[in-house]
Parts: C-alpha cells; structure tokens; sequence
C-alpha cells in the first residue's frame, strides 16, 4: 500500500515538474516573440526612412530645382521653348526620386514579420513536453 501512495506522490511530482516546465518555456517563449517583433517593427522604421525621405527629397526637387534649371535650360538654350526645360530636369529628378523609393520597397520586402526563430524554438518544446508527456503516461501505467 505504501510503495503504491509513494508512486502516485512520484507522478504527481513529475507532473507537477513538467507543469512548472512549461509554464517556464512559455515566458520565455513569449519574450522571445516580443524581441523579435521588436527587431522586425526596428527594422520596419529603418526601412521606411529612405522611403519617406525620397518622397520627400521628390517633392521638393521637383518644385524648386525643376523651376530653377528649367530656366536655365532655357536660357543657355534660347530657342528651348520654357515647357521643355521643365520637362527634362523634371524627368532628371524623377528618376532620382523613383530610385530612393525603390530602395525603399526592396528594404521592405525583405522584412519577414513572422518571428521565425521563436515559431521554431516553440514547435521544439511543444514536441518535448508532448513526448515527456507520453513516456510519463506510458510509465504511469506500468
């Protein structure tokens, strides 16, 4: 009788183990998801900063140097009609502008928002608490 009450107290305390375990590898499971989205939201700004600044870089370009070269052009150029120049500086500073943005999205794109790492981390505890589970039943019913 006693050697069966010492076998239920040995269960109950390596479930008890295995319980504490996983409440364990769940805080640390949930850490690691927080820094990795951390890293990614981290990564995520640092890619939109050439984004914005293209836009922005684009915008003013387009307002105050198209207007000045355009003139210029017209004036080192006398029989450039006005509408030409503004159209080949601003073709200039588009292409300028267009690059920063691509730049941008490539740096984007390469952004996985999906916490790999920690995905993989909990798939492998999950697998071993499910085989401690199973060789404690398994001894258990020994």
């Amino acid at each position: 009788m006693e050697a069966h009450v010492d076998s239920e107290t040995g269960v109950a305390s390596l479930l008890g183990g295995i319980v504490q375990d996983a409440r364990r590898l769940l805080v640390e499971q949930l850490k690691l998801f927080q820094v990795e989205i951390k890293n990614d939201v981290t990564r995520t700004v640092k890619a939109l900063i050439p984004l914005a600044a293209g836009g922005v870089i684009c915008l003013a370009a387009l307002i105050l140097l198209g207007m000045a070269a355009s003139y210029l052009l017209c004036w080192l150029i006398p029989t450039l009609p006005v509408w030409a120049g503004f159209a080949i500086i601003g073709a200039i500073v588009t292409v300028i502008g267009v690059a920063l943005v691509v730049w941008g999205m490539n740096d984007l794109r390469a952004i996985n928002p999906m916490p790999e790492a920690a995905i993989n981390e909990l798939k492998e505890n999950i697998a071993v608490l499910t085989e401690r589970k199973e060789n404690n039943q398994w001894k258990a019913n020994k």
